[in-house]
């Protein structure tokens, strides 16, 4: 065997060694990044999409991810990317809620709906259930959720959240803040109607 066929050969058994130890790393993930993608979609259906079409991304371009970098940040990048893209097929429509609403907003309508005037925590969460938090996560625009998601959810840092949208840290905490404004008055309408 010449060196040159040797050498190929050396390289062929590194690059599916990498291969597959890349491989294993990014399933280890799957559990949560389904979890994210379960946020993001609207039924578990799309979830599943989402999941089988970012791992498929991640395989097909496994060569772009930098060993020793933050592989969990680089799979939910696709996931996001991927997600927005799913938005921009779907074409929903912007939320036309306004964006300034009081940080007591649930508490507000609570307490207007309600006989007695102090409704306490325990009935709030008591009319909502996974399934409505959920829902109203859905219902958020893209750009709010995916921020919410990463951060609120995901357990990311800003920064790591803003690396993963590409987007900077100041668009991060803004949009974090607008996003929870919105989640909470999509609640405290849950809440009110369940009342």
């Amino acid at each position: 065997m010449s060196d040159t066929s040797e050498g190929a050969a050396r390289q062929l058994a590194t690059d599916a060694r990498d291969r597959v130890r890349f491989e294993e790393e990014a399933l280890g993930l799957s559990d949560q990044v389904y979890g994210v993608a379960r946020r993001l979609a609207g039924s578990r259906e799309e979830a599943e999409d989402l999941v089988q079409e970012t791992f498929a991304r991640a395989f097909r371009s496994w060569r772009s991810f930098q060993p020793g970098t933050n592989l969990r940040a680089w799979l939910f990048r696709i996931l996001t990317n991927l997600n927005i893209d799913r938005g921009r097929r779907i074409q929903r429509t912007p939320d036309t809620q306004p964006l300034e609403e009081s940080d007591y907003f649930l508490y507000n309508k609570l307490e207007e709906s309600a006989a007695d005037q102090n409704p306490d925590e325990r009935r709030v969460v008591e009319r909502l259930s996974q399934n409505d938090a959920v829902v109203a996560l859905a219902e958020l625009p893209h750009d709010f959720r995916d921020v919410v998601l990463l951060v609120d959810l995901a357990d990311f840092t800003y920064s790591d959240a803003a690396q993963i949208l590409d987007i900077p840290i100041g668009t991060v905490m803004s949009r974090l803040h607008r996003g929870r404004r919105i989640l909470k008055g999509h609640l405290a309408e849950t809440a009110v109607e369940q009342s």
